[in-house]
């Protein structure tokens, strides 16, 4: 006899088991699930009716799932641009523009990185296109090593925060309570302000590394800067004006409720193939690039598709099991409160990251923690967003998931599966030693762990976008009451919502 307390710790430690004998992650957590759900039925916890709700969640919040459709959208929008030559372009014209400074070439690479996050989204071809062009350059100008391979890791991962950030999309499909969610929108308008504060925190890091040790970070020679004047200028904007029409065709409409994200993720993949067409003299073969970015998206798709289908089959059986409970009496009961909460959360992340890919992070771990979060974190938001219970429910979700979404980045960035930096290894000459990658990491590792600490202590950096709805005020006038109950109490866990409802006046109409 197994007592249904322990069910919820034995399936972790299941997930593990089964993962470390070599499973895929998706069919781990399928094969999880599964044979804790027999475990279960047998302990009579619940009967075999219950898992008709696979199934019934598997096609309602997978398959029919709209939000979806934007993941293959923006993926191919990032296999196109990956490699139509705008990255080439932008890092030639940038590196033109700011190599007579120490330390040019880097805040080039800073600065390109964050434009392709905001049109490509993924982290492969980012890493990849940059390395290939400007590790080369950097090497040849004497750039330190460690430096050099960091940089540029770093400034590919950016994109897993810069909007339209695949990882949002993810974690705005997981973070839905009862009390509120976050929206794709709300989680690209918070997450504006920690990508430019990163943005600035690789560039002052930077900065200081030039003026501290100035041979690590050599301006270029005078004589090697062939571009001058409006020639400059205009390379550079022949790069930013298509870019900055591409993030208005998949940002603009989704922030200023044009568009849906899948219906932005659309014109954003058509605006990707007008700019790739509009290039094809560059391209040597572009009915090729298309069939490659179309198989790209497909793998990508599927799978996510399947570690969906994994996780809704893992987390039906979790929550039969009362594994909801167990999560929330864990996390509540921290010392320190929400302070606590986002510490051990925090950490947890981070080593998580060691072995996960974002993605599972994501399906698995994100969900069980949403509605702690709302919890602990919504009265720290109360004030901020004029009294308002759910705009601050949903607006605490919003800045759990930028927080989250920060930190994920470094599962990029670490070992033993940091894959910026296998991407890098895979493109880098042969003189660069695979210990200079990994010990070039570790800086920028930290800049994000300080980017963190800083999310989580200023919640404004996140929320001062969002909309702040007017306060609910209780009318002196009138007190609506469900007939002649007692008002009912609004934390109660269990509300019949198909009940009717029967309003009356306790004061009559003068």
């Amino acid at each position: 006899m197994i007592p249904l307390e322990w069910m919820p710790p034995l399936m972790f430690g299941g997930l593990i088991v089964f993962m470390l004998i070599g499973f895929p992650v998706a069919f781990s957590l399928m094969a999880a699930g599964l044979f804790f759900a027999g475990i279960a039925i047998s302990e009579n916890f619940f009967g075999m009716p219950f898992l008709q709700a696979i199934p019934q969640r598997i096609f309602g919040s997978v398959l029919a799932n709209d939000l979806l459709l934007a993941i293959p959208f923006f993926t191919f929008m990032g296999a196109i641009l990956e490699r139509c030559g705008l990255a080439e372009e932008m890092l030639d014209s940038m590196a033109q523009l700011f190599g007579r400074i120490r330390g040019g070439l880097g805040y080039s690479v800073i600065i390109v990185g964050f434009i392709l996050g905001a049109i490509t989204g993924t982290v492969a071809a980012q890493v990849i296109a940059m390395a290939m062009i400007s590790l080369p350059v950097m090497i040849r100008y004497g750039y330190n090593m460690r430096y050099a391979t960091g940089v540029l890791a770093a400034s590919g991962t950016i994109t897993q925060l810069v909007p339209p950030s695949l990882v949002l999309i993810v974690l705005a499909d997981q973070l839905k309570t009862q009390s509120g969610s976050g929206d794709v929108g709300s989680m690209y308008l918070g997450a504006w302000g920690p990508s430019l504060l990163q943005i600035g925190l690789f560039a002052l890091y930077t900065f200081f590394l030039s003026r501290f040790r100035p041979d690590y970070l050599p301006a270029v020679p005078e004589n090697e800067l062939t571009l001058k004047g409006w020639a400059l200028w205009k390379k550079c904007l022949m790069g930013i004006i298509p870019s900055a029409v591409l993030i208005f065709l998949v940002l603009g409409t989704i922030m200023t409720g044009i568009a849906t994200p899948t219906e932005s993720g659309a014109m954003g993949a058509m605006g990707a193939l007008l700019l790739a067409w509009i290039r094809r003299a560059s391209i040597p073969n572009l009915k090729g690039l298309i069939q490659e970015a179309y198989q790209n998206t497909m793998r990508i798709t599927a799978m996510v598709v399947f570690i969906l289908i994994g996780s809704t089959c893992f987390s039906v059986v979790f929550q039969g099991v009362d594994g909801g409970f167990w999560v929330e009496e864990l996390f509540s009961n921290l010392p320190g409160g929400w302070i606590g909460f986002l510490v051990v959360v925090n950490l947890f992340v981070f080593f998580l990251a060691f072995f996960l890919d974002f993605f599972e992070i994501a399906f698995i771990v994100v969900p069980m923690l949403a509605p702690v979060a709302v919890k602990l974190l919504a009265p720290v938001l109360l004030a901020s967003m004029n009294g308002n219970p759910q705009a601050a429910a949903s607006a605490a979700l919003v800045w759990f998931g930028v927080m989250l979404c920060v930190n994920m980045q470094t599962s990029f960035m670490h070992p033993p599966f940091g894959f910026a930096l296998f991407y890098l290894r895979g493109v880098a000459p042969k003189e660069v030693k695979s210990s200079d990658i990994y010990w070039g990491a570790l800086p920028w590792v930290g800049l994000q762990l300080i980017m963190v600490v800083v999310v989580a202590a200023f919640p404004a950096l996140v929320t001062t976008l969002l909309d702040k709805p007017a306060a609910i005020v209780q009318s002196e006038e009138f007190n609506f009451t469900e007939g002649n109950e007692a008002k009912p109490d609004v934390s109660s866990s269990k509300i019949d919502e198909d009940a009717p409802v029967v309003f009356q006046l306790d004061k009559p109409l003068k």
